[in-house]
């Protein structure tokens, strides 16, 4: 045998040596431990090793936020969350840093606080706010928010409840006052963000509110809420897939491409797939497994759609939605009536039952909720195929 394939054989096995001793590491009274790289505890912080307590009655933002810097500062990590309810006013998201909410894990959006006293951030100023709602307009009033940052992530099978946040409207606190949140989570001008695995309930105006966001992942989300589940808005190169949302007071799946950042930006590049869309069912009961359905006497507009519009000014394109269930709520919805084009669009096996409207919804309008001298847009080049409704 050569001594060039003896050294390659000696290689070969010290090598095969050295990747089994990184790869798993044995104590004698915690028994096998896996390299860091492959579990949250790669560069991790613990939220409660910097003072969150987790146990639903203390307020932990403060203690959240140090969590978060402390990430920043080392270039980046996983921001844990054991098991527990961890009571909270504004979370700041950072680049470069994961959420990871274990299984029995709860950030609760605390309730408003007393006047005067601090709460939630305070709504940044938007000189664009005349051309779509407070809700829209504003994105620092929010339980966990960012801003202009890049390659972030919230994962994990905990749960984000947004108790606290007011709605916008109708019961329950007023998402004017100062102190109060009205988003669950909120992101602006990102690019690069994962949000995957948890469950939202009660999620307030926003369940999540995505403008200007580029690589945008949404995966295996349950969102059971009171307003709209999630709005992506001027969004490029999103992909929204295994998710269930129960919405019955608003849209469950929605894009928009509104002015909100000052420019008509277009919602593009996105595919939907494989959801799950309803507006039977009472709040919170999705995901208990209860499913009950609203007594006949409560008024409840049963919404829950996946809907183009109807804030508009940017356009839609390049589009394609499929393998998505409809139950017990409005159909499918396409508008542009801002000024926007919706074209190339792409709609294939759709099943929907106990629809309350019309399966499909197409309209171009002229509302022109945006700067002066905005023409009409268009409508064009959509395909809708392979649809049932009973």
């Amino acid at each position: 045998m050569s001594t060039e394939t003896n050294l390659r054989r000696d290689f070969l096995r010290l090598a095969g040596a050295g990747i089994t001793g990184a790869a798993l590491t044995v104590k004698a009274d915690q028994g096998p431990a896996y390299p860091a790289a492959s579990s949250p505890a790669a560069a991790s912080f613990d939220v409660r090793t910097f003072g969150a307590t987790g146990d639903g009655k203390t307020l932990d933002t403060a203690a959240i936020n140090k969590t978060i810097d402390a990430a920043a500062a080392a270039g980046g990590g996983t921001v844990l969350f054991r098991a527990g309810n961890y009571l909270s006013y504004s979370i700041h998201l950072k680049s470069h840093v994961a959420l990871h909410l274990d299984a029995g894990a709860t950030i609760i959006a605390a309730d408003p606080p007393a006047e005067g006293a601090p709460g939630f951030d305070l709504p940044e100023p938007n000189q664009w706010d005349m051309y779509q709602d407070f809700g829209h307009s504003h994105f620092r009033n929010s339980l966990l928010w960012g801003e202009e940052i890049e390659n972030i992530a919230i994962v994990g099978t905990g749960r984000i409840w947004g108790k606290g946040l007011s709605r916008g409207t109708g019961q329950g606190p007023n998402a004017h006052d100062p102190g109060v949140g009205n988003k669950s989570i909120s992101l602006k001008n990102c690019h690069n963000v994962l949000l995957r695995d948890f469950s939202i309930l009660h999620g307030g105006h926003f369940g999540i509110l995505a403008n200007g966001v580029d690589n945008l992942t949404i995966d295996n989300l349950k969102i059971d809420t009171n307003r709209d589940g999630m709005d992506v808005d001027a969004c490029r190169n999103v992909r929204i897939s295994n998710c269930y949302v129960n919405s019955p007071w608003d849209d469950g799946i929605c894009l928009k491409a509104d002015y909100a950042l000052g420019r008509a930006k277009q919602t593009e590049y996105v595919t939907i797939t494989n959801c799950y869309v309803s507006g039977c069912w009472e709040e919170g009961t999705l995901l208990d497994g209860t499913y009950k359905r609203f007594a006949p006497d409560v008024r409840v507009p049963h919404t829950g759609r996946i809907k183009f519009g109807t804030e508009s000014n940017g356009g839609f394109r390049n589009i394609t939605i499929s393998n998505c269930v409809f139950e017990g709520c409005q159909g499918l919805a396409l508008e542009t009536v801002d000024g926007a084009i919706l074209e190339d669009v792409t709609i294939t096996n759709i099943s929907m039952r106990d629809i309350i409207s019309a399966p499909i919804f197409m309209r171009l309008g002229n509302r022109m909720r945006g700067p002066d001298n905005t023409p009409v847009g268009t409508l064009k080049r959509v395909i809708i195929s392979n649809l049932v409704c009973s």
